[in-house]
């Protein structure tokens, strides 16, 4: 049996799927997982983004936002180009937005200023975060705390962190979105061991597709694409590893999900 889903990271505008879009959504939907929140990577991204969710609106919304491997573009006029974006009805959070010192495409010091700005435009239009955070914590801890008070909702996306970094993001009051990492043996079962730890009202999961394809699907999906379609597969992984029924945990993350995102108002 299918549960309704929501994926909460779904890379749509990635050109993995411009061939076979109806397809993608057919297989998710067919999943159970009938709402898709389109992530925006860049003034340019969230645009397709947008245009995405209007193609097919009765699955798609949308997040609009300056990926911080992209903070080097961003320029003087960016924050008032998103929050003209932002006024779309489909765009539901401001993102992603974030810290990520592991590969440093743009410098430390330009992914805080656009990161900072992005939290500040948060703030002014009442939006959630969408956040991404990597090799980078305490940095992200610190700006975000400055604003803390004034953001509605925020979610730290792809959470991979240890145990002190998740008591610090609670503390901070942040939703937490957990992926297919949680299926690697090598690297994501430490994950297992912090679920209980997160309030069940605060929890959500995501693809992050085309990236993180589980690691234990079987059979791997034809050049390691991963799909909302596989939702499903992490959400059993997540109800063991919190050893409660499959359909309680995709109860309590579905109304999370759409709470968040305020989609029980369209």
């Amino acid at each position: 049996m299918n549960h309704e889903l929501v994926d909460t990271c779904f890379n749509f505008t990635h050109a993995s799927f411009r061939d076979d879009e109806p397809m993608v959504l057919e297989r998710a939907v067919a999943a159970g997982v009938n709402t898709m929140m389109v992530t925006g990577s860049s003034r340019e991204d969230s645009s397709k983004a947008i245009e995405l969710a209007e193609r097919y609106p009765a699955h798609l919304f949308a997040t609009a936002g300056v990926h911080p491997h992209l903070a080097n573009t961003w320029e003087r006029d960016t924050r008032a180009k998103l929050r003209e974006l932002a006024t779309h009805p489909k765009i539901k959070a401001i993102g992603e937005t974030g810290l990520d010192y592991n590969r440093n495409y743009s410098s430390p010091s330009e992914q805080r200023h656009a990161f900072e700005q992005q939290v500040i435009l948060a703030c002014e239009l009442k939006l959630p975060l969408f956040l991404h955070l990597r090799d980078a914590f305490d940095d992200f801890i610190k700006i975000l705390s400055r604003y803390r008070k004034d953001v509605t909702r925020a979610v730290v996306h792809c959470f991979t962190g240890d145990e002190s970094q998740l008591g610090a993001c609670l503390a901070a009051d942040l939703h937490v979105g957990i992926t297919g990492w949680i299926c690697d043996e090598r690297r994501g079962f430490h994950l297992r061991e912090l679920l209980n730890r997160i309030p069940p009202n605060r929890l959500m999961i995501e693809t992050d597709a085309p990236y993180l394809v589980p690691r234990d699907l079987k059979p791997q999906p034809k050049a390691r694409r991963n799909e909302p379609a596989f939702l499903p597969h992490i959400l059993a992984t997540l109800a063991a590893a919190l050893k409660r029924p499959e359909d309680e945990v995709a109860a309590i993350t579905t109304t999370t999900a759409r709470c968040f995102y305020n989609l029980n108002n369209g």
